[in-house]
Formats: C-alpha cells, sequence, structure tokens
C-alpha cells in the first residue's frame, strides 16, 4: 500500500512550504507518531501537514478538502478544517494538505475518565454529523454496506487473531447483525473510521475528532460501533439513550460492526509490533478491550 520510494522527512516538508506556502514554512515541524494512507507533521501550534503515503491518501484528502469545511461549522467538537493544498511537484509528485491541529491525545496513547461525558458528547457529535447527505455525497467502496457483505473479512480476521476464549461468542454477534435487517433510512454522513486513533481527548473526555478520510454516506451503523469501540465499559447504553435515534436493528449492526473493527485492531496492533505500517502496539491492547466491552451485555 506504501511507496518506499519517497522519503518524506520534516525537511522536505519544510522545502514544499518555502516552495509553495512561504508564509507558513517558519513554524517548527515535528512528526506525528502514526498514521495509516498520509503521515502526519505538526506544523507549530496551529497546523497539520498531511502528506500522503498510499495511493489512495491523494483521494481522501482531496475528499477532506471537499467536505470538511461544508460540515465543520455544525458539528460540536473540533475537526480538522483544510486550510491549503500542496500541489504535485519534482520533489514530491502527489498533493498534500495543511489542515488545522485539533489539539489533545489521541484516545490510543490515552484513556476515558469521564465516561458518562464521553458518551454524551460522542452521540451530540454523531446526532449532528448523521443527517441526510446530498446526492453528490461520496460512497465508499470498502466500507458501508450491511454487514452482511464483510464476513469473509470478519472470518479472515478471526482466524488471524484467533480468539479462542471467546470464540464462539464472538460469531454469535457477528450472526445477530448479518441477520438484523438492512439501513432503511436515507444514505446519512458517516465518519467511518472511528477507533481510537482517531478521537481526542483532553481533561478525560472526547473532545476532538480526526481523520475523515474515509467519510462516506450510508449506514449510520458504522459510527455507532464507536459506542463499543471507544467509549469506556458501561457507557454504550447512556450512549444509545442519548443519541436516540438508533433501532434495534441498527444497534445489532452496530454491535456486530463493533466486533469487526476490535478484531481489525488486534490484528493492526501486531503489525505495530513488528514495526509494520498501518498500526501501532498500542492497538492490540486497544482491540481486545473494546472486543470484551462488545461481549459484556446487549442492549436490545
Amino acid at each position: 500500500m506504501t511507496d518506499p520510494q519517497i522519503e518524506i522527512t520534516a525537511d522536505l516538508v519544510r522545502e514544499l512550504l518555502q516552495e509553495q506556502h512561504p508564509d507558513l514554512a517558519g513554524p517548527a515541524i515535528t512528526e506525528v507518531a502514526g498514521g495509516w494512507d498520509n503521515r502526519q507533521w505538526r506544523l507549530g501550534d496551529e497546523w497539520a501537514v498531511r502528506m500522503p503515503r498510499t495511493e489512495r491518501a491523494p483521494d481522501l484528502q482531496r475528499k477532506e478538502r471537499r467536505w470538511l469545511p461544508v460540515l465543520a461549522p455544525r458539528l460540536p467538537l473540533p475537526v480538522p478544517i483544510p486550510v491549503r493544498t500542496g500541489a504535485p511537484s519534482a520533489r514530491f509528485p502527489k498533493p498534500w494538505t495543511v489542515m488545522t491541529w485539533v489539539p489533545g491525545d489521541p484516545l490510543d496513547d490515552a484513556s476515558i475518565s469521564r465516561g458518562d461525558h464521553a458518551a454524551d458528547t460522542l452521540a451530540g457529535f454523531l446526532r449532528a454529523l448523521h443527517v441526510a447527505a446530498p446526492a453528490e455525497a461520496p460512497i465508499s467502496a470498502d466500507r458501508g454496506a450491511h454487514p452482511s457483505t464483510y464476513t469473509e473479512a470478519f472470518d479472515h480476521f478471526m482466524y488471524a487473531v484467533a480468539p479462542g476464549d471467546v470464540a464462539d461468542d464472538v460469531r454469535a454477534v457477528w450472526a445477530d447483525a448479518v441477520a438484523a435487517p438492512e439501513w432503511e433510512g436515507p444514505p446519512v454522513w458517516v465518519h467511518g473510521d472511528l477507533h481510537p486513533a482517531n478521537v481526542v481527548i483532553s481533561d478525560g473526555t472526547l473532545s476532538g475528532v480526526i481523520d475523515f478520510g474515509d467519510m462516506f454516506a450510508g449506514d449510520p451503523a458504522w459510527d455507532l460501533a464507536a459506542a463499543w469501540v471507544i467509549l469506556p465499559a458501561g457507557a454504550a447504553s447512556r450512549f444509545f439513550d442519548e443519541y436516540a435515534h438508533a433501532d434495534e436493528a441498527t444497534i445489532r449492526r452496530a454491535r456486530g460492526l463493533a466486533a469487526l473493527k476490535s478484531l481489525f485492531l488486534m490484528l493492526m496492533g501486531r503489525n505495530g509490533d513488528r514495526g509494520l505500517p498501518g498500526g501501532k502496539p498500542t492497538w492490540g491492547p486497544a482491540g481486545r478491550a473494546a472486543l470484551d466491552r462488545v461481549l459484556g451485555r446487549a442492549l436490545v
């Protein structure tokens, strides 16, 4: 997925800024750990530079540049807003983006201590986001469909992670999600990639949401899985009460998708342990903790 021919360094980022946005070239440049499709560099206190590292990354950045300015004004939490575009050049042959920096610590490097507040905050954020999307809104090629579409991926993750102590329970949750009716409402805006590395924590609670490259119009269950993947144990019930718009079938799909995402985090944590891109060592424990929350008790 990554392009090993391009070495992205702080010097390269500064040179690109000096060439194309010299008024932003002065502040300190510091690499931000992690990143899947993009490598990110902190630019002073206010901005971040997102540099594509995979073939699909430029399209994801174009999506953020097109739609985040539309969505951000109505969202109750800070999100990154594109402020400048970098053009492909001889130094770096892909477009890149300067965005506002969302302060705080990613959840995979922090923890939520104010669970009720985080549940209410996440519910309010997703209520504001999950409105009917326009006809020209993006759709996703690899996520957003009914859980039954992803049974092959689920089986692969189960085999790779081998959660033998809870395998039967995980399969039961997935079977229930597959049996749940499909989303019958209009396609709504969906973040599409809510997991511990893509939410920001301050003072023990949720304070920002980042990385909207996978946003699409579709089934809100893909985001509602965050009730288990992000929130601490015992907070899911409060979250769904506060969100107030999820019917039984949507919660069943969301719970199954939470199991799928938990397995994926566990697998990608192994990548991080081996120093491979697309994961951090912290993701493994975060995925297992999320899976335990999924299996804690049913909401419906």
